[in-house]
């Protein structure tokens, strides 16, 4: 008979028990963290209508949705004719979180607070290439406001993130973070000013989107395949050569060179302001202006933000400003912002620098031992009364010699 693999599924992961108990750790510091904002929390289901999910991630996250085949007769006759991976589906996996929020503000509108403040902790779904860290199921944790136009909610769901990579141990020279912070606008102004037609500004935002991973040169030629003019490339990336560092040259550098683009100005004139706001929040000393930051996906506004770990490639999280998502399902125009940590990413890391606790809350404390046949029941006593005491015990089951016993405390690291 053949050995069954037993592996899971490329892309997913078992977790051990040390692994569970990492992840409670740090999901219930990003709980009480978002419930001292005033958030409160929010779950959906695993699968969407396929019809939910398409046209709101842009061209390349479209294609990275867990399709769900239709069933039964429905499936017989979508393949009886012309079948394509959507006709032949009807509903796909939640790629991300804040989708699913557009939809159930639409749902619920009438019962919810004119302040909408949800959280969210659930995994998603990418037909994505597993690599390092990245994973194709994965736990997205979301935190966002819904139906305020007002700056304060940047600044908000920043101070949010921020104190949570705080509280785990980020900030510091030893474990550094930075909030990468730019503007839809500040972006459209950048197109307009280098000579980008419209036509091609999603694909050419899609391109540099991809700097951090494949440089300058790799976006040159990607830009050209994308039917960008050389010349329109070559201004845009001469552009990108010469922006300076600091935040406060680069609002001034970007104000000079977007003047005449009106929503280039008001792009600068927002991420001034968040910054401003910021100034007395847990995000400020973590927050650079990055104005070639683009995040794939279509549906964001106004101010866009992501989480970076030097010398640790990949995002630790991101958001923004999507003010007409929702109204693409209630079909009144509603604002919204929203912040998301990439939980793996964020555990990844702790685990590479050894910056979780040597003790997790969910460690069994101690062990009670068995001495012989006669004594089982006093054994069974006594973890009963040490439990009634608040205490977190295992009992040994067996009347193993003593040596054996220890042994068993060691592996468990159960102290006592």
């Amino acid at each position: 008979m053949a050995k069954l693999n037993t592996a899971p599924l490329s892309g997913m992961r078992d977790f051990l028990p040390i692994d569970v108990l990492r992840r409670t750790y740090v999901i219930s510091v990003i709980e009480r963290v978002f419930q001292s904002y005033g958030f409160e929390p929010l779950e959906t289901p695993t699968m969407e209508r396929l019809s939910t999910l398409l046209g709101k991630y842009g061209e390349e996250g479209d294609q990275l949705i867990f399709r769900v085949l239709k069933r039964g007769e429905k499936l017989a006759e979508a393949l009886r004719d012309e079948a394509t991976e959507n006709n032949i589906s009807d509903a796909g996996m939640r790629y991300d979180l804040t989708v699913p929020l557009a939809r159930v503000v639409a749902e619920y509108r009438s019962k919810l607070p004119r302040y909408f403040k949800r959280y969210q902790i659930q995994p998603v779904y990418r037909a994505d290439r597993p690599a390092k860290g990245r994973f194709r199921e994965f736990f997205q944790c979301d935190v966002d406001v819904v139906g305020s136009a007002s700056l304060t909610v940047e600044a908000e769901v920043l101070a949010a993130g921020a104190q949570i990579l705080r509280d785990l141990g980020f900030g510091s020279e030893v474990h550094p973070f930075s909030l990468r912070l730019n503007h839809r606008g500040i972006l459209r102004g950048l197109m307009e000013t280098a000579g980008v037609p419209r036509a091609l500004e999603d694909g050419v935002l899609v391109a540099i989107d991809k700097l951090d991973k494949i440089g300058l040169e790799g976006v040159r030629a990607e830009l050209g395949q994308r039917g960008l003019e050389p010349e329109a490339a070559t201004n845009l990336l001469n552009t990108m050569a010469t922006a300076p560092q600091t935040n406060s040259e680069m609002a001034a550098w970007l104000s000079d060179l977007l003047e005449e683009s009106e929503l280039g100005s008001r792009g600068v004139s927002e991420v001034k302001q968040i910054i401003a706001l910021s100034s007395h929040s847990p995000a400020a000393a973590h927050l650079r202006i990055d104005p070639y930051l683009a995040r794939g996906l279509s549906y964001y506004t106004g101010a866009i933000y992501e989480v970076e770990f030097p010398g640790f490639s990949g995002s630790g999280g991101g958001g923004g400003r999507y003010d007409n998502l929702v109204g693409m399902f209630s079909g009144q125009n509603i604002p919204s912002c929203g912040i998301s940590l990439g939980l793996e990413r964020i555990i990844l890391l702790m685990e590479e620098q050894k910056m979780f606790p040597d003790r997790l809350a969910g460690q069994p404390q101690l062990l009670v031992t068995q001495f012989d046949e006669s004594t089982v029941g006093e054994s069974l006593a006594l973890a009963q009364r040490l439990r009634a005491a608040g205490l977190r015990v295992d009992l040994y089951p067996d009347s193993d010699r003593y040596g054996r016993q220890f042994k068993y405390a060691e592996e468990r690291q159960i102290r006592f």
